[in-house]
């Protein structure tokens, strides 16, 4: 079931929760994965609205959508949320700073959630992924896309299969008894290099 969603609209983002419930009769997992980016700039280039942008986008609809997700997965006695940050809410980025400001939220967010949540059944859990090969990164020129792979101690970007997979991890009950994790998938940069 696919719902087109603005998820600056906070009617909209009820509405695709509701139907959800409707539909299946309860939430049992919710993937939040909005998110957009300023082009790289140090802060005082960027305008106001750089601002705004990222954090309506990357921070203010992650938290609607969970406030959303949360009432229904109360509803049903449990669940499990995973919100994509990335591994700029894990450390700065050169030229992210907004980008980044709302990704280290997200994490923070969602730790705070799963304090306040653990008791009743619910978790929650970010996915903090490094470079992946997405469409964008595929665009770039292999000038530009090599340092990217070589900071990687991997030696190579992530696939989007990769970042799937660990989100379907945390979302099972294999991860019955993880709440409050930031998981990067990242190829190692996050350990320190």
């Amino acid at each position: 079931m696919a719902i087109p969603t603005d998820i600056l609209d906070d009617t909209q983002v009820a509405r695709v929760v509701a139907r959800t419930v409707e539909a299946f009769g309860g939430l049992d997992v919710a993937f939040n994965n909005a998110g957009s980016g300023h082009l790289p700039a140090p802060l005082a280039d960027l305008t106001v609205q750089d601002f705004d942008d990222a954090i309506g986008i990357n921070l203010r609809g992650i938290l609607v959508a969970m406030k959303f997700e949360l009432g229904a997965m109360l509803a049903r006695g449990g669940g499990s949320i995973v919100n994509m940050s990335s591994t700029a809410g894990l450390q700065g980025v050169r030229g992210m700073s907004a980008y980044s400001a709302t990704k280290h939220a997200i994490i923070g967010a969602t730790k705070s959630a799963a304090l306040d949540y653990a008791a009743k059944n619910i978790r929650l859990n970010v996915v903090a992924p490094g470079p992946i090969l997405t469409d964008r990164l595929r665009a770039l020129p292999v000038e530009r896309r090599a340092p990217i792979e070589r900071a990687v101690p991997m030696g190579r970007v992530g696939l989007v299969e990769e970042v799937a997979s660990t989100v379907v991890y945390l979302a099972s009950d294999a991860a019955a008894f993880v709440t409050g994790a930031v998981l990067p998938v990242d190829g190692g940069r996050a350990a320190g290099a």
